[in-house]
């Protein structure tokens, strides 16, 4: 068994902690920020717990109902579109 099989193993089991500590973090940058980057961190908090439930084979289940399990749409960038 690989280091990469191990990690998907231990997010499988403690997925719901994983998850709890990702909302904890969320919650504190909001916090020591005043909610200036609500919007990021929310998304960020969305990805890592996404790429949690791929690695624990959950496939966008969410018993405990902590986010949702619906894909976001893209977020606007921030500032003027590059140019070529």
């Amino acid at each position: 068994m690989g280091l990469f099989d191990k990690a998907k193993d231990l997010a499988a089991q403690h997925s719901d902690k994983i998850s709890q500590g990702i909302e904890k973090a969320g919650d504190l940058i909001d916090q020591k920020t005043g909610g200036k980057y609500a919007d990021q961190v929310d998304r960020a908090q969305d990805f890592a717990r996404d790429r949690v439930d791929d690695l624990g084979g959950r496939d966008g289940a969410d018993p405990a109902g902590t986010h949702p399990t619906e894909p976001h749409p893209p977020a606007a960038p921030d500032g003027p579109p590059p140019t070529s």
